[in-house]
């Protein structure tokens, strides 16, 4: 009896497990907990008997003062422990990684089957062939045993992985797989090196080709550890393939359970891809790029929602955008308005028809979008979940867009022209209107998807409190981008806070740095936190499954606010901007608050 092997899992597995589940623990959720066990469980069921027979019959050993005594199937209970440790650790650190990917996003379109085809090939044929040569080594018997024992267990695994997935992984960020895979199997191999010189186990002689990785690392080992972690990574992501088809086509699946059985997984790995809607693949895709491109705070709080909530808050942040530079992006205020009235009518169309679940399932509104849009607007209007959303927020939206149209020039030249922000409550409406009603929505889209319940009375509350949240966060948007606005000829601060420092609109247009209108921004950025912190207790009362990302979405967006009080705070494209850095401690922050 010893404690060599259980000093090993002391000093070197147990460590780095209690490191990545403090550092993942705010972000931990019910999905992920299902997946470890999920992992766990495969690992230790697949492994034990071969592990088992490798012990019989000698190929490796261990010294009985390296070992406690307790064994299953002859296995040492420190051997069962390496099982779980080793796939808890590959696996939590595989999550850690892919908690920013958005996983809709990389199912393949029919423009990238094809090319992914050869790769399967590819895969398919040289997986086939280690198998192969596993079994020959085997036959032949004596130095090329060990390895080939390897080779022919774990790769049936891997082929039958690739086999069901190997188009998403191959999608997949490098840093997503390759990362996970590496890490650990370095990190392995320095603790198989130590505990090989040290005697903790014993690979006979007689069965290993006798080649070194390095001093003290036998090259089987070394492969060992690369193939179990190569497997651990192929099956998280088939089943991050599996999930993500469950959640993206509704058609196919219209419930989806939080904690899917396997067999509801192998069903949505078996999909036929000709059954995909491309057009939904293709309409997140485009969604999430407009996310990356136009609010990285945003885009930084969405990897903290889970399931079909965060599929359906990307797609309502698109619509926005959309419609958003529709009207922006106008030179004449008649073209702008025009844009307005079709979004408009779009909307009725959307809302005419109770019978249809879903906008695509409306074929006038298809027709519609068709016929009236730019081709690189239609996904974003067709996705837009209206069976989920009230109409209201969304003409509203509208509304405050219409303000917008009021700084475009009038025919009366540039003399007579006023400014549609007369006072702070004119500024107050339009902030409620362009998001205030955002905030809205997301809400109605919370309430939707979670699985806390909710009385009318609180939601009613958490609504009204949702709304005056957003209209702080526009304070700050507005206060961020003074420069920016008056490069397109807009001044959003009010002209009564203007007159109070001899100034006029024009002013700001001239000079939208001076020092009395750092002055209004200080003025305006002391209302957006004093709204703040009016409305910030109602997080607490958020559904508990998103309290944490909606907490993550607010203090993202107020770090801005946070940097423009900085004195020389850096601008980028004219506009204040938080370090990465800076934005990951923020959410880190938010999360552990809960």
């Amino acid at each position: 009896m010893g404690f060599g092997y259980a000093l090993v899992h002391l000093k070197y597995t147990i460590p780095p497990a209690v490191a990545l589940t403090l550092f993942y623990r705010p972000l931990l959720n019910r999905t992920d907990l299902y997946k470890i066990a999920f992992l766990v469980t495969i690992a230790f069921v697949s492994t034990l008997p071969w592990d088992s027979y490798l012990v019989r019959r000698k190929i490796w050993t261990y010294p009985p003062d390296a070992i406690i005594g307790p064994t299953l199937l002859s296995v040492p209970v420190e051997e069962l422990f390496f099982f779980v440790i080793q796939t808890y650790n590959t696996t939590l650190l595989y999550l850690i990684l892919n908690k920013p990917i958005f996983h809709p996003n990389y199912l393949s379109t029919a423009t990238s089957r094809k090319s992914s085809g050869l790769q399967w090939n590819a895969g398919q044929a040289i997986l086939t062939a280690s198998v192969m040569l596993g079994g020959g080594l085997i036959w032949r018997g004596n130095e090329g045993t060990y390895l080939g024992l390897i080779i022919a267990w774990a790769g049936p695994f891997a082929l039958f992985l690739w086999s069901l997935s190997s188009q998403f992984l191959i999608a997949l960020p490098l840093s997503s797989t390759m990362l996970p895979i590496t890490i650990p199997t370095i990190y392995f191999w320095l603790v198989d090196t130590l505990a090989l010189k040290r005697g903790t186990w014993v690979i006979e002689s007689g069965t290993k080709l006798g080649i070194h990785l390095w001093d003290g690392l036998e090259i089987e080992e070394a492969f060992f550890f690369l193939a179990t972690n190569v497997l651990i990574v192929f099956g998280l992501a088939a089943f991050d393939y599996a999930l993500s088809i469950l959640l993206t086509f509704p058609r196919l699946f219209p419930n989806v359970p939080e904690l899917p059985s396997p067999q509801l997984l192998v069903k949505g790995l078996l999909t036929d891809r000709s059954k995909y809607d491309t057009e939904r693949i293709t309409g997140i895709q485009e969604a999430v790029a407009r996310l990356k491109k136009k609010s990285r705070s945003f885009y930084l709080a969405s990897s903290a929602f889970t399931g079909r909530l965060r599929i359906n808050l990307v797609l309502l942040y698109s619509f926005c955008r959309v419609a958003d530079d529709l009207v922006d992006n106008c030179t004449t205020e008649d073209e702008a308005r025009e844009w307005i009235r079709k979004l408009t009518h779009y909307l009725d169309l959307a809302y005419a028809s109770k019978e249809a679940r879903l906008v695509q399932k409306h074929p006038e509104v298809q027709s519609y979008i068709t016929e009236n849009f730019p081709e690189s607007s239609q996904s974003a209007l067709r996705l837009l979940p209206t069976h989920l959303l009230p109409y209201g927020p969304l003409y509203e939206l509208l509304e405050g867009f219409k303000t917008d149209l009021e700084f475009h020039e009038s025919d009366f030249g540039k003399a007579l022209r006023t400014f549609p922000i007369a006072n702070e409550h004119d500024l107050e409406v339009y902030a409620a209107r362009v998001a205030g009603t955002v905030a809205e929505l997301c809400l109605e889209l919370v309430f939707h998807h979670t699985k806390s319940t909710t009385t009318s009375a609180q939601r009613e509350i958490l609504i009204r409190s949702g709304g005056r949240m957003g209209i702080a966060l526009q304070y700050v948007n507005i206060a961020r981008d003074i420069s920016t606005d008056a490069a397109i000829e807009r001044v959003y601060l009010p002209t009564s806070w203007l007159e109070g420092q001899g100034l006029k609109p024009e002013d700001v247009l001239k000079n939208p740095g001076s020092t009395k209108i750092e002055l209004l921004r200080a003025r305006l950025l002391d209302k957006a936190f004093g709204i703040y912190q009016e409305a910030q207790p109602a997080l607490a009362q958020l559904p508990t499954d998103a309290r944490a990302p909606m907490r993550v979405a607010v203090e993202s967006y107020m770090e801005i606010g946070r940097v423009l009080r900085e004195k020389g705070y850096q601008l980028k494209k004219g506009r204040a901007t938080v370090p990465i850095k800076r934005r990951l401690a923020v959410a880190w922050k938010a999360l552990n608050q809960g």
